[in-house]
């Protein structure tokens, strides 16, 4: 695993905590949400690559596939 994609995910954490903060504390309880799942989402669509090259690394460990 990369040091730059654990630095991406945290960058995204971060916003994503900042953004979701101020509008819960401005009353916009939806959008703070919206905001917290397209984070999740982004941090996921980041990793799958990285699970890919995992399942298939286990897959040759094992001799499978």
């Amino acid at each position: 695993m990369d040091l730059s994609l654990i630095m991406k995910i945290a960058g995204i954490g971060i916003l994503v905590a900042v953004a979701a903060q101020i509008l819960s504390k401005t009353g916009r309880d939806e959008q703070a949400t919206f905001v917290t799942v397209a984070g999740i989402i982004t941090a996921l669509v980041l990793l799958v690559g990285q699970i890919r090259e995992l399942f298939d690394l286990i897959g040759s460990v094992f001799g499978v596939g």
